[in-house]
């Protein structure tokens, strides 16, 4: 078995179900190689306010809810290594390491990936498809995305041979929730106060309240959202437009009821004074808090151009434009503007549906700035063999219509497309025009400056997701902006620990993940600023790796059909290790195992 790329073309990677890198120390690290970014976090604690009794009595189970089978020899694992076990109601992955033996669930409860084809390092797992990371002694979830921890399970070896003992439901289910204290205070729900307000119902927003309400916070936290439903994942929404909003919902509201998280929904907020901490709301009610977390995400670029009162023109932001979208286009002409990762899933979703799709860009090539000429390109091909046709270089003058109906997109070139939808992916800028004379700084293109905890100009208000820059480690701690899923997430629990008082810094690495015609392109790190890209593998066949750099440096890397190596990768660039162009460019691997300077 070998982690590495050949020399030969196309190249090969064999998933080496190894360390990364020499390990003689025995602690559990972090997902990303070093001390864990919230290592000094207990892992379902409690602060000293919550009592006892605030805590979940244990779950009491008759022998009948466990299986126990002997599933290996003890020689059959290496260390570093993984393997998928059956226990006959239920699969477990069973993990040597140290020469100790774990095991936990097999799946990520993410989007079900199979642990076993991720990585393995120094204490953890990391998911081959998004990178989510998962502690092997605890099941705990170290890095997002993702909102559960796994279940483990007990191992024991007799006679050589290794004994996993599991509950029957918990192979079933595949993922658990951390404890979470509950709110100790009593509470009026239309009291106009809360200790925890959080604007906002997005991952940050979420993974706030949830973490928590985990390390044993038990005041009021109140969470409000413009949107009309409880927390979803918002990514499925340009890939799956049929999904309904109880398909794609990331947390119910019995569930937030029964961790005392209160959610307000259509509740828009207007303005905010941080000299008196209130919240002012579209409907005129109020709200004062003790700690602020900002999380409003983004919301669609204007774009100018005729027809604006024109129907059947959509910007994707809820489960309903998704769903319109699907529907309008059955049969019929879809235009999409923008090559955005958005309107690119969108086109590609739309393409079994829609009579013809139709791409208008500004830009030569798709995916240009984020992921260079050459894979853009191979991308755009990728499309054209599936129907979609390209206007690129070009741009909307109107919208026309027929009895208010969209008919045909006219675009500045002079030509005119067909359409009986159009979806407008053109980008997006933070929703933040609410802080506007609050004493909450913003720059001037409306993100919010943060600290390493999260915390804004305004002691007690903390900002997180896709409106802040924040200091980024991996450039110096250079206050960037990374609008990912999975950086909202690290933002929240970060936010949450540094209202406790117990500040820690990000340390994750961003990972992106986009999907298109069943391919899923996996990105890791922070790209900007690229000034060439080192591609191995074979681009026509959409079987790659690009790894972009700087200045001689490795500062990104993504891919098609070679998982696990963004997530090896990950590990590489978390662990604080420098990559080097010319460790790339040979096609050799060898230095994810045991290259890479500090």
């Amino acid at each position: 078995m070998g982690g590495c790329l050949s020399k030969s073309k196309p190249v090969e990677v064999k998933v080496e179900l190894t360390l990364l890198d020499k390990e003689k120390d025995t602690d559990v690290m972090s997902p990303n190689g070093k001390a864990s970014p919230f290592s000094d976090c207990r892992p379902n604690g409690a602060l000293g306010h919550c009592s006892d009794e605030d805590s979940a009595p244990p779950r009491l189970y008759q022998p009948r809810d466990y299986v126990e089978a002997s599933v290996c020899h003890v020689k059959d694992l290496e260390n570093g290594q993984m393997r998928e076990v059956d226990l006959g109601s239920g699969r477990a992955l069973l993990i040597k390491e140290h020469g100790e033996f774990s095991a936990i669930a097999h799946k990520c409860p993410h989007y079900g990936a199979p642990l076993v084809k991720g990585v393995l390092s120094k204490g953890h797992v990391r998911c081959p498809w998004h990178g989510a990371c998962f502690n092997i002694a605890t099941g705990d979830i170290e890095d997002f995305p993702g909102l559960d921890s796994l279940p483990t399970f007990q191992v024991r070896v007799e006679k050589d041979k290794v004994i996993i003992r599991a509950n029957k439901q918990d192979l079933q289910s595949q993922k658990r929730s951390k404890a979470m204290a509950r709110c100790s205070a009593v509470i009026n729900s239309s009291t106009g106060f809360s200790h925890i307000l959080i604007v906002g119902s997005g991952p940050a927003g979420l993974v706030c309240a949830e973490t928590l309400r985990q390390e044993g916070f038990t005041d009021r936290i109140v969470m409000c959202t413009m949107d009309k439903h409880p927390p979803y994942d918002r990514p499925k929404l340009s890939k799956s437009l049929e999904s309904t909003a109880e398909q794609l919902r990331l947390r119910s509201i019995d569930f937030l009821q029964d961790h005392d998280i209160e959610l307000l929904t259509e509740k828009e907020a207007v303005a905010v004074d941080v000299k008196t901490r209130a919240v002012t709301f579209q409907d005129g009610s109020r709200m004062e808090y003790r700690k602020l977390f900002i999380a409003t995400g983004s919301k669609p670029k204007p774009m100018n151009y005729k027809g604006q009162d024109v129907k059947n023109v959509f910007h994707l932001r809820t489960p309903e434009d998704a769903n319109c979208v699907a529907r309008l286009a059955n049969n019929r002409n879809a235009v999409i503007v923008g090559t955005s990762f958005v309107g690119m899933e969108v086109a590609a979703a739309l393409t079994d549906k829609a009579h013809s799709v139709s791409i208008i860009g500004i830009e030569a090539i798709p995916f240009q700035k984020a992921l260079g000429e050459k894979v853009g390109r191979a991308i755009m091909k990728l499309f054209e063999t599936n129907r979609v046709k390209f206007y690129m270089l070009n741009e909307v003058s109107e919208m026309l219509g027929h009895h208010g109906q969209l008919k045909e997109v006219l675009l500045k070139s002079g030509k005119v497309l067909r359409a009986d939808v159009c979806v407008i992916g053109t980008g997006s800028r933070p929703a933040t025009g609410f802080l506007k004379g609050s004493g909450v700084h913003m720059d001037s293109k409306g993100f919010v400056p943060v600290n390493k905890t999260m915390q804004t100009n305004v002691e007690g208000v903390f900002a997180g997701g896709d409106i802040v820059t924040f200091p980024f480690l991996g450039r110096s701690n250079k206050k960037v902006n990374i609008p990912h899923w999975q950086m909202a997430h690290v933002h929240g629990r970060v936010a949450a620990l540094g209202m406790m008082g117990r500040p820690t810094e990000i340390k994750t690495v961003p990972y992106f993940w986009s999907a298109m015609f069943g391919k899923s392109i996996r990105y890791a790190g922070y790209g900007e600023g690229f000034d060439d890209v080192v591609i191995q593998g074979d681009l026509d066949e959409l079987k790659f790796v690009a790894f972009y750099t700087r200045s001689e440096e490795v500062i990104a890397v993504a891919s098609m059909n070679y998982d696990p190596i963004v997530s090896r990768v990950a590990e590489v660039l978390g662990s604080g290790k420098t990559i080097r162009k010319r460790d790339v460019e040979t096609g050799d691997m060898s230095w994810l195992i045991d290259k890479g300077s500090q």
